[in-house]
């Protein structure tokens, strides 16, 4: 793998893929000024509008994800946009809010699944996936009321291939854990991943 892509979101309502082409159309400009930039700083922009607000910048932190570090674990990367993600839209008819921080490990991805399989039952019923997907792929599976969101999350595609996610929650409010052998020789690398999505009603 050459690098680690950014979790991506899939969502099957009209108002949600126009949500969502937004942040993706924001996030390209801003995070290829933030590459130019010699800071090492938090970069991230913001825009507040009568239609709503929209946040873009690699500002995530552990706290705002819920889900602990593993020990030892190193950022990865922490410097370089594409592998910290803060995206958030908030208006009348819809609203997301997408985390994701990722980091290395001199540990076996078996021993990264399994503190983490621990680690994700606080919040329900863990179940695990399999993707060829760097990184998370997060299916949000988002319906036509808000009532479809409180399905409980599930495998999608084919369910094969070599990166492992972890997945609980709701597919509108879902935690995710994606772990993959490293492009070294040893080790492996882990996304940790927060999804929240809302109809008209509801918070963010």
């Amino acid at each position: 793998m050459s690098e680690t892509k950014g979790a991506k979101v899939h969502l099957v309502s009209w108002s949600a893929l126009i949500a969502v082409f937004a942040i993706l159309f924001a996030a390209q400009a801003f995070l290829a000024r933030a590459q130019q930039a010699n800071s090492s700083q938090d970069k991230h922009l913001d825009i507040r509008s009568s239609a709503g607000d929209l946040h873009v910048g690699n500002d995530a932190d552990l706290r705002q994800i819920g889900i602990p570090l593993y020990p030892g674990a190193r950022a990865r990367h922490a410097d370089d946009s594409k592998n910290n993600a803060n995206f958030s839209i908030l208006t009348e008819a819809f609203g997301m809010k997408l985390l994701a921080l990722s980091y290395d490990s001199d540990d076996s991805s078996d021993k990264i699944i399994a503190y983490y399989r621990d680690k994700l039952k606080k919040y329900g019923k863990v179940i695990e996936c399999r993707t060829s997907e760097h990184g998370g792929d997060v299916h949000v599976n988002s319906g036509k009321d808000d009532s479809d969101g409180s399905k409980e999350v599930k495998c999608e595609g084919d369910n094969t291939g070599n990166v492992i996610e972890l997945k609980v929650g709701t597919q509108d409010n879902q935690h995710l854990v994606s772990v993959e052998p490293s492009e070294k020789s040893t080790g492996s690398m882990f996304a940790l991943v927060y999804v929240h999505v809302r109809g008209k009603q509801g918070d963010i």
